[in-house]
């Protein structure tokens, strides 16, 4: 495990001059390990250059989104390739993303849970999704399906505009069988996408998904969901509440999907709203930037060192120093806003917005990985006082998601090819590392 941010290693894990109680104990006790699992809809993202004329022949409005059958699909595919109109491929889908932007960080182990196509030519979308995926993803617990999995289309007009056209093949033929509980004894968090409980009927995904949930319960894996689109929220957004209440710990969104499940349009405002059904809140906001938001205790709050912040909630990131925490674990449970604004004012030119939240969750879900990792191997540490969800603090998270949605930004795939630079110490490095 690449713990996050640069930090000063004699006061974690000595390499030059080790403490020889740290050494003692090591020997008597074999280090553990943790992972993360995610479940996605498995898919590819393929993006091509065509004309007015190519739209019109598959029935493809112009700007527009629309679901196509696998048989045309298939057939507007092979007329890509045998024209040489593809442009890139990309292993996609918001669970892949994030998991895989995961492992490049923490340079460790992710578990993905979904469907592959059973027989894989090479050259073909399937191919292409397994050459785009970190090695350190486990994918030896995919199930094997007859024909494709999700593709989605990105069709470029001559004058820039993108039409898209999304075939789900095979993706959400998930079964329950499938989900296997051995991997979430000790995993750090399970991480799940609104798609998967609204999949058409008769699709068996929702009940893989209700059963992963349940194993991430029985063994008190803190559920992680990224609410994907506004429109699958504004369809029924009492729905959503209830289910966050029921099965979520934290929740992702964007501002529209706040707005969507809450029905407020201040982002500051919507991630406390949210605070009513989640412990943890981690809200991307564009050009504003982005906002996390939940509890810690009381007794261990920490005054931010940094200028407060008005808005909708008066200097509401007066405790950003404090690390988070489940509510229900809480004695005295306080609220806790933090704010970045994006890192260097954003990239000079934005080269794709596809997969820039599902980065900054990967960087959450790393910090989260990290404490639980940190937990079990040094379990008397102070850092471990209270049980707190993460590692470092809501203003350090902020910081760090931001710089790998600054990364996703500047570069056409939503995948990182590698971790980042390390992070520049804060004011607040003297809080935690003692």
């Amino acid at each position: 495990m690449k713990f996050p941010g640069q930090r000063k290693s004699k006061h974690y894990f000595p390499v030059h001059a080790r403490d020889p109680l740290v050494s003692q104990a090591q020997e008597t006790k074999k280090m553990t390990r943790t992972h993360i699992v995610g479940i996605d809809q498995t898919l590819v993202d393929i993006e091509a250059k065509v004309s007015d004329e190519f739209l019109e022949k598959y029935e493809l409005s112009k700007g527009h989104s629309l679901v196509i059958d696998n048989d045309k699909a298939e057939a507007l595919y092979n007329e890509l390739k045998e024209n040489d109109l593809i442009t890139n491929e990309f292993a996609g889908g918001t669970i892949g993303n994030t998991l895989h932007n995961y492992s490049a960080l923490a340079d460790d182990k992710s578990t993905l849970l979904g469907v592959m196509s059973k027989d894989i030519q090479i050259g073909s979308y399937s191919y292409r999704y397994l050459c785009n995926t970190s090695s350190r993803m486990d994918l030896n617990y995919l199930q094997p399906v007859e024909g494709a999995i999700g593709r989605c289309f990105a069709l470029i007009s001559e004058n820039g505009e993108r039409s898209f056209a999304i075939s789900e093949g095979q993706m959400n033929q998930l079964r329950a069988e499938s989900i296997p509980e051995s991997i979430f004894e000790n995993a750090s968090a399970l991480v799940l996408t609104a798609y998967l409980v609204r999949c058409k009927d008769g699709d068996p995904m929702p009940e893989a998904t209700m059963k992963a949930i349940e194993y991430a319960k029985k063994y008190d894996v803190p559920v992680v969901l990224t609410l994907g689109t506004k429109f699958v929220i504004q369809d029924d957004p009492q729905y959503w509440r209830d289910f966050l209440s029921e099965h979520v710990t934290v929740v992702a969104m964007n501002e529209e999907e706040g707005e969507a499940l809450t029905g407020e349009h201040d982002p500051l405002l919507a991630s406390d709203k949210a605070l009513d059904w989640v412990d943890l809140v981690l809200c991307t906001a564009g050009p504003v930037g982005l906002y996390m938001a939940g509890y810690t205790e009381g007794s261990s709050k920490r005054e931010t060192s940094l200028p407060l912040l008005p808005g909708a909630i008066a200097e509401f990131n007066r405790y950003e120093f404090s690390r988070p925490a489940t509510k229900s674990q809480c004695e005295d449970p306080i609220k806790v806003y933090s704010h970045i604004a994006p890192y260097m004012g954003g990239p000079e030119k934005i080269k794709n917005t596809n997969g820039a939240g599902d980065g900054a969750l990967s960087a959450l879900l790393h910090d989260m990985s990290a404490n639980r990792y940190h937990r079990d191997n040094v379990p008397n540490s102070s850092k471990h006082q209270h049980p707190y969800l993460t590692y470092s603090s809501f203003s350090q998270v902020c910081k760090y998601s931001n710089r790998v949605s600054f990364e996703v930004l500047a570069q056409h795939s939503p995948r990182l090819s590698r971790g980042l630079p390390e992070r520049e110490d804060s004011l607040e490095e003297a809080y935690w590392e003692r």
